[in-house]
């Protein structure tokens, strides 16, 4: 296995955005990372100790593993063989709070028939192992379809049933839905939840209806026709018997108009016609009051009674007033107007009826000496129409008092209609994640059974005392002494100083002694270092020349047959070691590429902080031995450069600047200490010098890129002042200045000599 890439770094320490870009090739089999103090080396040398322990980052990391894009919760899924020295090794595995160091295991001598069966058991693990990871990326696939399923169904019924105000639904989610099927599936009752289109429309209906007035019932009934035609037929049956005078009685519009006439004279006492004006005969005034009798005039009253009474009935029918249907619920609204059609058409067949009647007895009045017959067709009518209106006006009126409640069942009814129409699918989707978590589980607990049996066997046939024995021998020839050593105790190892605990380690002691501890941990049986990586985090960090030659020699014998190896360092002279090292690795594998990559980790200011990335090694780095003359070529690059460099690059300028400062100093004034001190003794322009002084202490730091007190701007002077610092050099050892501008640009110092 093997680490491609850091895809992503997203809000993680200095790395507040880092993609990998295009143009930088992946990591080789050997890789070597220079940076400063405070640049992200340990932010990187985390991300690989994340991996080891299996612990997701709290930040957004992306880095691909053989072509695989892991991201930070993918990492205590990922089986990864990575073993990392860095500060938190050193605190956690060796100089813990305990004091004892964890073993070394070793195959023992004897055990061979264990040791084969252990061989054959891990082959058989690896198998599990791959399965169970086959079974969890399917768990994976089913849970995230079975996610989806339960997100898209909860939207769909919250979009439905959501409402402005007080509303359950409008927080509907998974959860709930997952929770509502479930009951459904316990109770059983899918079918009878289910809805047809015109019950769930008129509930979707009801669902959007706001609060509406109550109604008043119709107080209005049909007449009684049937009555009403019997009385008719009465009243025209009906015959006055008098002195007729047949004129009048052959003839109705003169009878009408006589008669008339007879009450104009009778009612003013007038002795004249008063159409002729000449005197009435003496008879005729009393023929005519024969004709014209007491019956006659009753039978006219009875009839003009009863058409002012089937007028009303006509004129209570015509102004019949019932709701308009905008007054009632929608989904009442066609239930109202087929109860409104049928009792409209009751209502004008009796009205048809009525006036029939009417003009029956109106012609009855001009025939009262006669029988007159009734030629009407009386329908039968439907009494209860109105009954049937006033039951939808009940409803609605019910649905006002209730008005809340119905909302709330339309809506509980609508939402399981949904869960029942998709539980089928859900059943399904749940059903697969069921089975995918207990073939998780099935491998899982066989691949613990496997290990244990392992673990087991490796128990009786492993020792950790010979490991102890090596890395005595080791710490010997490394401090040149044997006072340190380590002995097995119980589980593990003690630190002793002779025949004490050792107590009080000096820094280069316990480097050393954790160094040595991780080399050796390379061994260990449950580490394969042919196929796992390896990673180095400032593993010579405080050590002195002697030293660290020393460690650099355990270092390239111990990890050169690593299947991938980071060195990460700021210290020069160990990052030359290891460079010289890398330049002459030959690639075994005979693949096309280079072996070994060289990167450094760039850090400059974006928006008022730091932000590092990982870049290419800069040519310079590659191009010197020695630190000084990395430092007097950047320096004296960013000095000459022509145009000015963006502010973003002044950044790390001034530690660049102290660091060569200090360096030159320390040769030119040995007996004072102190950086001040030192450029006090210098014979240079003082307002230079404090220019000088004032741009270090300001903006650097001895040993890391810290953050300035002050804005970005103020570096702006960054160039002038740099030109002052090489000025100053020049001024004490003109020779010595001349030699490293030839070094770093020897055309450009040909030409100054020409």
């Amino acid at each position: 296995m093997a680490i491609d890439r850091i895809t992503r770094l997203k809000n993680y320490g200095v790395f507040h955005d880092f993609t990998w870009p295009a143009n930088l090739p992946g990591f080789a089999r050997y890789n070597l990372i220079y940076g400063w103090n405070g640049s992200g080396k340990t932010l990187l040398s985390g991300i690989f100790r994340d991996l080891e322990a299996k612990t997701p980052p709290s930040s957004h990391v992306t880095v691909m593993i053989n072509g695989q894009a892991v991201s930070n919760d993918d990492f205590a899924q990922v089986a990864f063989p990575v073993r990392v020295f860095n500060r938190d090794f050193v605190a956690e595995s060796v100089f813990r709070a305990k004091g004892n160091i964890e073993p070394i295991f070793v195959l023992g001598k004897e055990n061979v028939d264990k040791q084969k069966q252990v061989a054959q058991l891990k082959k058989i693990l690896v198998d599990e192992q791959v399965k169970l990871n086959a079974n969890r990326l399917n768990k994976t696939n089913a849970s995230s379809a079975l996610e989806k399923f339960r997100i898209d169904k909860a939207k769909v019924i919250k979009d439905a049933l959501r409402s402005s105000g007080s509303n359950p639904y409008n927080d509907y989610n998974k959860g709930e839905f997952s929770q509502r099927a479930e009951a459904m599936v316990s109770a059983g009752d899918k079918d009878a939840r289910l809805l047809n289109d015109t019950t769930r429309d008129k509930l979707l209906t009801q669902l959007r209806s706001s609060l509406k007035e109550e109604l008043q019932p119709l107080t209005y009934r049909l007449p009684d026709l049937k009555t009403l035609e019997k009385t008719v037929a009465d009243r025209l049956s009906t015959t006055v018997v008098s002195a007729a005078i047949q004129s009048l009685k052959d003839n109705a519009k003169l009878s009408s108009w006589v008669h008339i006439g007879l009450g104009i004279h009778q009612e003013h006492k007038y002795g004249k016609c008063l159409f002729c004006d000449q005197p009435i005969p003496k008879d005729r005034l009393s023929d005519l009051e024969a004709h014209f009798s007491t019956e006659y005039e009753d039978l006219l009253q009875k009839l003009a009674n009863q058409i002012t009474t089937i007028q009303a009935a006509i004129r209570t029918a015509t102004e019949l007033v019932i709701p308009n249907a905008a007054e009632f619920y929608d989904y009442l609204s066609s239930e109202f107007q087929l109860a409104a059609a049928a009792l409209y058409g009751e209502r004008d067949s009796a009205k048809r009826v009525l006036e029939t009647l009417v003009k029956a007895l109106e012609d009855k009045k001009s025939h009262a000496f006669e029988r007159v017959a009734l030629d009407v067709t009386v329908p039968k009518m439907n009494a209860g129409v109105v009954d049937n209106l006033n039951v939808v006006i009940l409803k609605h009126n019910q649905a006002c008092d209730n008005f809340q409640s119905k909302i709330n069942s339309a809506r509980e009814r609508l939402e399981a209609n949904s869960i029942a129409t998709a539980l089928d699918e859900f059943l399904k989707l749940r059903d697969t994640v069921q089975a995918a978590e207990a073939e998780v589980t099935k491998t899982n607990n066989e691949t613990q059974r496997l290990a244990s049996e392992i673990e087991k066997l490796e128990q009786e046939i492993v020792e950790h005392r010979r490991p102890a024995e090596e890395l005595n021998e080791d710490l010997r020839n490394y401090l040149g002494h044997n006072e340190l050593r380590l002995y097995v105790q119980d589980t593990g190892y003690t630190i002793m100083r002779h025949d004490t605990p050792a107590k009080s380690l000096s820094e280069g002691e316990m480097t050393a002694i954790a160094l040595l501890y991780f080399l050796k941990r390379l061994t260990d049986q449950r580490f394969d270092l042919t196929k796992g990586v390896v990673v180095l985090d400032d593993p010579v960090s405080s050590l002195d020349a002697n030293a660290l030659y020393s460690a650099f020699g355990f270092i390239r014998e111990r990890t050169q047959h690593a299947s991938q190896l980071f060195i990460l360092t700021h210290n020069f002279a160990f990052f030359r070691q290891v460079h010289n090292w890398y330049k002459h690795i030959k690639d075994r594998s005979k693949k096309s590429g280079q072996p070994a990559h060289f990167y450094m980790l760039d850090c400059t200011r974006d928006q008022q902080r730091r932000c590092s990335a990982i870049r290419l090694l800069d040519p310079l780095l590659k191009d010197f031995d020695s630190e000084y003359h990395y430092l007097f070529a950047y320096i004296y690059s960013a000095a000459t450069a022509s145009p000015r460099p963006p502010l973003e690059q002044n950044y790390m300028l001034p530690n660049l600047a102290r660091r060569l400062l200090e360096s030159f100093l320390a040769f030119k004034q040995p007996i004072s200490s102190g950086l001040r001190e030192k450029l006090n003794l210098v014979q240079f322009d003082k307002a230079k010098k404090t220019r000088i002084i004032r741009f270090l202490h300001t903006y650097s730091h001895s040993s890391a890129i810290g953050e300035p007190e002050h804005d970005l701007s103020l570096l702006s002077e960054a160039q002038s002042i740099l030109k002052n610092l090489l000025e100053l050099m020049q001024s004490q050892d003109p020779g010595h200045f001349a030699a490293m501008v030839s070094r770093i640009q020897p055309s450009d110092s040909a030409d100054k000599e020409g």
